[in-house]
């Protein structure tokens, strides 16, 4: 991989925005966690229900691999001043579907990152992969490369349903994805829908019970939703009530606890000391650089928060990337507002089953305690919040309804 920036990247280093004239703003004493997100966008097809920025693969097209991380790299380069010496905690190689690059990226694209960045020793490297057989060969290559966790889209073991929202495998490749991933990889994940056209809720019974059959270090149970600009979205399918999805989820969590997995975020099922550590940094407010076409972070700094997004499209992101272009990769920077700080933070941390510290507010938005102290005596008095004035947790009220939960902490609500 060719390891010189692009022409004239000293000159496309962006300086971080900064916040509006007149516009409250805030930083941090102390700067939370750090981890890394490196988008790898490719997909054999894209799903139906996906909103991901993802881009098919057509035929006789091939993933430009050298292209993409001659461009990490050089993104990464120019980034590098906003993060100097702090160390990586985790990284998450996302997608798309990313087990499309071979196992010789993927090493280039690890060895690349340890070499810029200060990755802690032993951390948590997580990357997503599809079951389809010619991508299963390659697990092992990809644990040697220095993936230490492998996420597994498995969706359904129903054939039906698999065809029903669109996916490229089948229940048998799933099947024996998962038994390769188990050889070769301590940590994995399973990642699973429920809710999908046509489910029953015997049907959810048996993907779940052939799941569980797999002792999965990891489960994640996501409610499919018709999200905008999908194809679900343009032509809907009959989904179950929000009765049968309930009834489905209480399911999940009563047989995902019996099974030995404790429920520790909405959607996440984790064994003792295997959940997922980037994930978990993401719901307690740390920061994350983000890496590659359409990836989205959060930094910050004593006088600001920022969140900034790559430029989306894969061939604009490496031309400018590479300097081919005018402009550089960042697509958009802002300081967010003090105001919005609150439910940014509250957003996450509420996902949480056990919440996190009250001192982490303070220590992750820079603001006092005051600032949301209305909003916390009133869902604390509807029953929604724990009264415990050490932590910010739902109560089993509050995680039930959490969206309104969450929402007491919207600047218009406050």
């Amino acid at each position: 991989m060719a390891g010189s920036k692009g022409p004239g990247a000293e000159s496309r280093v962006r300086t971080i925005a900064r916040r509006p004239a007149g516009e409250e703003s805030s930083g941090v004493r102390s700067a939370p966690p750090l981890s890394v997100y490196v988008h790898l966008p490719w997909c054999i097809r894209k799903c139906p229900y996906c909103d991901f920025n993802s881009h098919a693969v057509l035929d006789g097209d091939e993933v430009p691999e050298r292209r993409y991380l001659d461009a990490l790299r050089a993104d990464l380069e120019a980034a590098l001043p906003q993060v100097w010496g702090r160390p990586v905690q985790t990284i998450f190689v996302g997608g798309g579907t990313p087990s499309l690059f071979s196992p010789e990226a993927i090493d280039a694209l690890l060895t690349m990152l340890r070499t810029l960045l200060p990755v802690v020793p032993g951390a948590e490297i997580t990357m997503e992969a599809n079951p389809g057989t010619f991508e299963a060969e390659r697990f092992r290559a990809f644990a040697q490369a220095g993936v230490t966790r492998l996420s597994i889209g498995v969706q359904s073991f129903d054939d039906d349903a698999l065809r029903r929202i669109g996916r490229v495998h089948d229940a048998m490749q799933a099947r024996r994805a998962i038994e390769t991933a188990a050889q070769h990889f301590e940590s994995w994940n399973l990642d699973l829908m429920y809710a999908l056209p046509g489910q029953t809720l015997e049907a959810l019974r048996a993907d779940l019970r052939e799941a569980l059959s797999f002792a999965p270090p990891h489960l994640s149970y996501y409610h499919l939703t018709l999200e905008p600009n999908t194809a679900f979205a343009l032509r809907p399918p009959v989904l179950p009530d929000e009765d049968a999805a309930s009834d489905m989820q209480s399911v999940i969590e009563d047989e995902t606890q019996r099974a030995g997995l404790q429920h520790y975020e909405v959607s996440a099922y984790a064994r003792v000391h295997r959940r997922c550590a980037h994930n978990l940094n993401y719901w307690q407010f740390g920061d994350y650089l983000g890496l590659g076409a359409g990836a989205h972070g959060k930094l910050s700094f004593q006088d600001r928060i920022v969140r900034e997004a790559r430029v989306r499209n894969p061939r604009e992101y490496m031309r400018a990337a590479l300097g081919e272009s005018r402009e550089g990769p960042i697509a958009s920077s802002h300081a967010v507002p003090a105001r919005e700080l609150p439910f940014e933070f509250m957003l996450n941390a509420l996902r949480l089953i056990d919440g996190v510290p009250a001192a982490w507010f303070v220590e992750r938005t820079g603001l006092s305690t005051l600032a949301i102290a209305d909003p916390v005596a009133r869902a604390v008095q509807r029953g929604l919040l724990d009264p415990d004035p050490t932590v910010f947790r739902p109560t089993p009220l509050g995680a039930r309804f959490l969206n309104d939960l969450q929402q007491m902490f919207l600047p218009e609500q406050r």
